[in-house]
């Protein structure tokens, strides 16, 4: 439960971000590929929680749940050869070779249907650790989706490492975590498989070594997912970041903006007013109001400078002079273009960062608009 509870989590959380990233390209193949892999692995979990099971089992038959648990585990690793065989070649040879990957796998899920169709209801007891692999068919399930896991991961790990070889390293360290996982799923399998066998000829196997395969498989199944789930979510814990000092950087100019808006409202790059509330309140569009504010501030500053120089201040250009000094001289300078004065003929720069970079620039900008606030 400890480690079945993040697990679905993950999964519940990668599923919806890749569909939302399908319905923005839904003709991404590679795209397509891999958010089928992880719809087929979600979808898969709950069969293979001994509550979805037991629901499962008790209306259509026993062994059902293990049956649409494995079909959509087959069909996940069929979509994960499907992303490197669009990514890897071009889209015609990708396709070819994807149509041909589907007849194994027809071939896999025919033949555990009819192994699990053929083993007598009276056999309630098919989970791997405990079923009775005397009984045929109940051994053929496990060793024909033994084979294809097996052959599916296996023909996907090279892949994994070549591309990690290549990658960048965020990107790199996700695969290196899905190889990691894939190989020792691969592992796990090959231990299984050949467990079945000695188990099917009524060999005693020791518990150690059933567990010892289980264990292999709770690690390397959260690794594998951990891991290609990975560059997604450092890049939208990265975007995250952004759009949290956007907003916050947007609101700490708020001030600035609102004493220059007042006298040049015309300067606005957007006139639809937007009620205060669901402004703050807006999960998109931060980073267009962010921007979009910087400039009426900058833009602003520009076109009061002349009634600022009259004042008797010097050029700003290394963003010297006082904050709470300059403040005082903008807000005397707004006052004054508020009387109707003329515009003078000498400008000054105002609040001009050290260096040309836009951050700096904002960094100034903040620092007058909380010198703004305080007064």
């Amino acid at each position: 439960m400890a480690v079945t509870v993040p697990l679905g989590v993950v999964l519940v959380i990668a599923v919806a971000w890749k569909l939302y990233q399908l319905i923005k390209a839904p003709h991404d193949r590679p795209l397509r590929a891999v958010t089928l892999c992880l719809v087929c692995a979600g979808m898969a979990f709950p069969f293979g929680q001994a509550a979805g099971r037991r629901v499962v089992d008790s209306a259509a038959g026993p062994g059902t749940a293990l049956l649409l648990q494995n079909v959509l585990l087959l069909g996940a690793v069929y979509w994960l050869m499907c992303f490197y065989l669009h990514s890897a070649s071009d889209q015609h040879q990708g396709r070819v070779r994807a149509r041909w990957e589907a007849v194994p796998l027809v071939v896999a899920v025919a033949v555990i249907s009819i192994a699990a169709v053929a083993t007598p209801r009276s056999v309630e007891d098919r989970m791997y650790e405990t079923a009775d692999m005397r009984v045929t068919p109940v051994a053929v399930f496990y060793v024909v989706a033994g084979l294809y896991l097996a052959y599916a991961l296996a023909s996907a790990l090279p892949w994994t490492w070549r591309y990690a070889r290549m990658s960048t390293r965020q990107l790199a360290t996700g695969l290196w975590l899905a190889a990691a996982g894939m190989a020792g799923m691969v592992a796990a399998d090959v231990i299984r498989l050949v467990l079945v066998v000695f188990r099917w000829r009524g060999n005693p196997v020791p518990p150690v070594l059933t567990f010892s395969a289980g264990l292999l498989l709770a690690i390397a199944i959260p690794l594998f997912v951990i891991g290609i789930t990975y560059p997604g979510l450092v890049t939208r814990i990265a975007a995250l970041r952004i759009w949290r000092n956007h907003r916050r950087v947007y609101w700490r100019l708020h001030p600035l903006w609102t004493a220059l808006h007042e006298v040049y409202p015309e300067d606005a790059l957007h006139r639809v007013p937007v009620g205060l509330w669901s402004d703050r309140l807006s999960l998109r569009g931060v980073h267009r109001r962010y921007y979009r504010r910087v400039i009426e501030c900058r833009d602003g500053l520009v076109r009061i400078s002349p009634y600022v120089a009259q004042l008797g201040v010097h050029d700003d250009k290394t963003g010297t002079s006082s904050p709470a000094l300059l403040a005082e001289h903008l807000r005397t300078a707004l006052r004054t273009y508020a009387a109707g004065r003329p515009t003078p003929s000498t400008a000054v720069p105002m609040a001009m960062p050290h260096t040309d970079d836009l951050d700096a620039d904002v960094q100034q900008l903040v620092v007058l608009a909380d010198a703004l606030r305080q007064e």
